[in-house]
């Protein structure tokens, strides 16, 4: 316990040292001494608006989604007891994608700040049925190789129903719909920040209270009835909780894959698989990292802007293909 409490410690460390980098760099650097100044309010004017006005909502709100998107990842790699199983790897951030795009173009994101994530959260729980309802049907329970096949398929999908809703909108909703399928934070404001902050804390803080009972599913769902829990109502009630944070960061973000895949993954090689430990970490590190790989996506090719969820992939998918191989030898 002593070790693991070590170890966040570190991880805060280094999440907050991450979060000072995100508002010291981008198109004009800023040193580090005068972003800690324009925090304080003691700054020059020009400075406190790049780094209150512009950095700092960019930078919470992408901790905000890392942090979701990792723990989400954790959880389902619970589950599914899978360490492949990832929300956009299941096709569940792309059904989220599908019902924050039909909002959107409904116009149901005029009048109320509660109706993007709560679409986003039926997309994406339609996503998970689906994709579990095919890997039964195949009869082979939930195997590994169905499960990604259904989360390619039922991804694949909902990516082509986002561009079948685009076809039918205006420029502008299309240039949106297509943030929302590569991921950017390049839209970030403190509206979006405090709509994704409502949401994903007490989802972060209820998920989080469950590690017991995770850590027990975690060894098969036998052994968890025999010690008490309530399997089917627990697993129920974590997908739909898991499916919703998902969804509202799909909502603040759009569709950025391999973060739940990543974190989750390497945090387990440093620090083992008890949730107790593991779930706070994939908050902190999952925050850290986007944050890390949102500044890459505005500064690597300044003044132009990639997409984060291009970094992400680049980074996540030489994993998922190592996580792959090692899968397949252990058969």
């Amino acid at each position: 316990m002593t070790r693991h409490v070590i170890l966040l410690l570190g991880l805060l460390l280094s999440f907050l040292g991450v979060l000072t980098l995100g508002l010291a760099l981008g198109a004009v650097p800023i040193p580090i001494w005068e972003v800690l100044s324009a925090l304080t309010g003691s700054s020059d004017p020009q400075v406190e608006t790049i780094v209150l006005g512009l950095r700092l909502p960019r930078v919470l709100l992408a901790a905000e989604v890392g942090a979701g998107l990792a723990v989400a990842g954790a959880v389902f790699q619970a589950l599914l007891r899978n360490p492949l199983a990832e929300p956009y790897i299941l096709g569940v951030s792309s059904g989220a994608a599908v019902g924050a795009v039909m909002a959107i173009i409904l116009g149901m994101t005029v009048n109320s700040m509660f109706a993007l994530p709560v679409a986003a959260f039926l997309g994406a729980v339609l996503a998970i049925i689906l994709v579990l309802a095919m890997a039964r049907a195949a009869g082979r329970g939930l195997d590994t190789h169905v499960l990604l096949l259904a989360g390619v398929v039922i991804g694949a999908f909902f990516n082509a129903v986002v561009l079948l809703l685009v076809t039918f909108a205006d420029l502008e909703t299309f240039r949106a719909a297509m943030l929302w399928i590569m991921g950017s934070f390049s839209g970030a404001t403190w509206e979006s920040v405090t709509m994704v902050a409502v949401w994903v804390l007490p989802a972060l803080t209820v998920l989080t209270a469950f590690a017991r009972p995770l850590n027990l599913l975690s060894v098969g769902e036998q052994s968890a009835f025999h010690l008490g829990v309530d399997v089917r109502q627990l697993k129920i009630f974590l997908y739909v909780g898991t499916s919703f944070l998902v969804g509202v960061c799909v909502a603040g973000s759009g569709a950025i894959g391999f973060v739940g895949l990543v974190v989750p993954h390497a945090l387990r090689l440093v620090g083992g698989s008890d949730h107790r430990w593991l779930l706070p970490a994939c908050a902190m590190t999952g925050g850290g990292f986007l944050v890390f790989a949102d500044t890459v996506a505005r500064t690597v090719l300044t003044p132009a802007e990639l997409p984060v969820g291009v970094v992400t992939a680049l980074l996540g998918v030489p994993v998922f293909l190592w996580l792959l191989v090692r899968s397949e030898e252990s058969l």
